[in-house]
């Protein structure tokens, strides 16, 4: 058994690993990596945490209402929308969870209905907490199926009462039938609107909306093997591409010549924007736009660049960005992957474009689930690494 057993965890499903050890679970997905990668070469041992509880900086919660009039808090069995009660989390930020479990207790008061799915009758669907690692910085979001929230703002003076380690609220707005946990609409309740907080030496700026790596501690283990793997010298020209806020290219602006960041979501190149100018970085600039795109369109106006940077979504991706990458041809690509099995159909497509994988190592930014992350390097055949 593991050093630390949640009772949990076969019913939530989050946590598919948390029955072994931790050093078991190291060897598993080094083992898992190596079944995938080690065909296009060697397999570096992975790094995993020294702590590996309580990592997740950002915390999201679904609110259910039950037939005796009691609300529960918690997350979604794994599959499934049935929510399971969770007060705390082994894998989640403990100030966050106390956050949560306060929130809920402070509905009955306030008269604030818990939204239910299957009537589409009441309000408070999902609050979601993110904490800055360094800062402390904590931002609340109440998200509601109504523009209505019945009495807010004395909810809100009530909830920093309890919690005045919170810095920022914000009221979403999300009435439709969906998966996804945010809606299109939110307005500031309380404070700036975002939370700061610093990684590899850099301050970001994190809105309720923008993607921020969920475990600081190994996100900087991350980048930094990516900057070594990177090998820049102060005078190449970068392309970050699915770029989000701008961390690595940002992290890379001290070593770089130039970096350009592409992103498709325009709140996170808003933000990226904002943490360039916040960390006084003049040799960076950030796009709206796609990443594949732009960098055809920078081949075809005879533009090139000298490392890519690419970290996409577990889908891995896609064709045509892999072909506008080998169009582009960048001595380096440094290839960021929170899946490997993707990453290897992609690793396969740049080796026949003519690159070779100079080096791989895996990162465990998600201890005692079975998600891994790896770092590969690739260079143009024919170039030294």
């Amino acid at each position: 058994m593991s050093e630390t057993v949640c009772t949990l965890y076969k019913k939530c499903g989050g946590c598919q690993m948390m029955n072994l050890p931790y050093a078991e679970q190291l060897k598993w997905k080094e083992k898992q990596v190596r079944i995938l990668l080690d065909r296009f070469g060697k397999v570096s041992p992975i790094i995993g945490m020294e702590h590996p509880y309580h990592y997740r900086n950002k915390v999201q919660a679904a609110f259910k209402p039950l037939r005796d009039g009691r609300v529960i808090s918690g997350v979604y069995q794994s599959g499934t929308h049935r929510v399971v009660p969770v007060d705390s989390c082994l894998l989640e930020d403990e100030t966050a969870d106390a956050i949560i479990v306060t929130i809920r207790s402070m509905l009955r008061g306030f008269k604030i209905p818990a939204y239910d799915e299957d009537s589409g009758r009441g309000v408070l669907r999902h609050v979601l907490v993110k904490r800055g690692f360094q800062s402390g910085e904590v931002m609340v979001v109440l998200v509601s199926a109504k523009p209505a929230f019945p009495s807010v703002h004395n909810f809100v003076r009530a909830l920093l009462d309890k919690h005045p380690e919170i810095t920022t609220v914000i009221l979403n707005v999300n009435p439709y039938a969906t998966n996804l946990v945010l809606g299109p609409n939110e307005r500031v309740l309380y404070g700036k609107g975002y939370i700061e907080d610093t990684l590899c030496g850099k301050v970001f700026r994190i809105s309720a909306k923008s993607f921020y790596q969920i475990n600081p501690v190994q996100t900087e283990i991350l980048y930094g093997t990516a900057m070594d793997f990177a090998g820049l010298t102060g005078t190449e020209t970068v392309i970050d591409a699915y770029c989000g806020i701008g961390t690595i290219g940002l992290v890379a602006s001290d070593r770089a010549g130039k970096v350009i960041g592409v992103e498709l979501n325009r709140d996170a190149v808003r933000d990226a924007i904002e943490n360039s100018k916040r960390n006084g970085v003049r040799n960076a600039r950030f796009y709206c736009g796609d990443a594949g795109e732009f960098m055809t369109a920078t081949a075809e106006n005879g533009g090139t660049a000298d490392v890519l940077f690419m970290d996409p979504p577990r889908a891995g991706s896609s064709p045509e960005f892999l072909r506008s990458a080998l169009r582009l041809a960048p001595q380096r690509i440094v290839y960021i992957s929170c899946n490997p099995e993707t990453q290897a159909r992609d690793l396969a497509a740049l080796t026949k474009g003519g690159y070779k994988v100079r080096a791989i190592r895996p990162v465990d930014m998600f201890p005692h689930t079975n998600h891994v992350e790896t770092v590969v390097l690739m260079s143009r055949v024919g170039e030294r690494p």
